[in-house]
């Protein structure tokens, strides 16, 4: 098995090679990781692009703009609207695909009017053990993903993000989409309310866990890592479920499977 080093040579190979990039940049470790060996590698030639939509929370975009200045990378928010897509509205299970699809389309455009030809993302090789049905996205738009290519796994990436003096401390998250369960039809509002409550949760716990607000209409289940639970066992529990139950909620529940990605229930 190659050693970090080695993947960590390989990549800047990889890059260098493509001599220009726009990158996938959500703000979270992968990505941020990924970007800063780019800029690293490419300089003024890589640019980091976010997506701003109803499907991405306000803090995850604050938090977007944050790392691309620590970086230094030149960092380009541009607006997706996956709301004239019925098939995305509708929610299927491959609901991803159809998001990832508006996404890279628009980053293939961007791509073109700064004639550059590559555009990577933050895919690694843990992400093949998960349902992740918008990877056809990326076969459909040529997407690169170097850390899969490279052998790269989760653990490496938080090795290099340690290399690279990065935090990781922001945990793993996905669109506000995925709180909704498939076939049920995704809206602004519904959205909304998840954010909100997703702001009040993490006010509440203050750590960095993994923590979701799933939606089931007029039901919110928690869903926090396991080693988490106790925090709900305290004097503060009461106060929360009325915050949660101000942003539309009737029932407030609490997932005793605890957190578990919603492609693998």
């Amino acid at each position: 098995m190659a050693t970090l080093n080695k993947k960590y040579t390989l990549l800047r190979e990889k890059i260098l090679g493509l001599k220009s990039a726009v990158v996938a940049f959500s703000g979270g470790l992968d990505s941020t990781v990924l970007a800063k060996i780019c800029f690293d590698c490419l300089g003024k030639n890589v640019i980091a692009v976010t997506a701003k939509s109803a499907t991405y929370s306000l803090s995850d975009l604050k938090e977007a703009v944050k790392m691309a200045k620590l970086i230094g990378i030149r960092h380009v928010i541009i607006r997706t609207d996956e709301f004239k897509n019925k098939k995305f509205i509708n929610n299927p299970p491959n609901r991803c695909y159809w998001c990832k699809r508006e996404l890279f389309a628009k980053l293939r455009a961007l791509a073109g009017k700064y004639k550059i030809k590559n555009i990577l993302d933050g895919t690694n090789c843990d992400d093949s053990f998960d349902v992740r049905p918008g990877f056809a996205a990326n076969k459909r738009f040529k997407v690169i993903s170097p850390f899969f290519e490279c052998g790269v796994t989760k653990k490496d990436i938080k090795g290099l993000a340690k290399r690279l003096n990065i935090s990781s401390e922001k945990p793993a998250n996905a669109c506000l989409a995925s709180r909704i369960s498939f076939y049920d039809a995704i809206t602004l509002r519904k959205l909304e309310r998840i954010e909100k409550a997703e702001r009040i949760l993490k006010k509440h716990f203050t750590n960095k866990g993994i923590l979701r607000a799933r939606d089931h209409g007029n039901i919110l289940r928690i869903e926090i890592e396991k080693k988490e639970w106790t925090k709900f066992c305290n004097s503060g529990i009461n106060n929360l479920v009325k915050k949660l139950k101000k942003t539309g909620y009737k029932y407030i529940t609490f997932d005793l499977d605890g957190y578990i990605p919603a492609g693998l229930r």
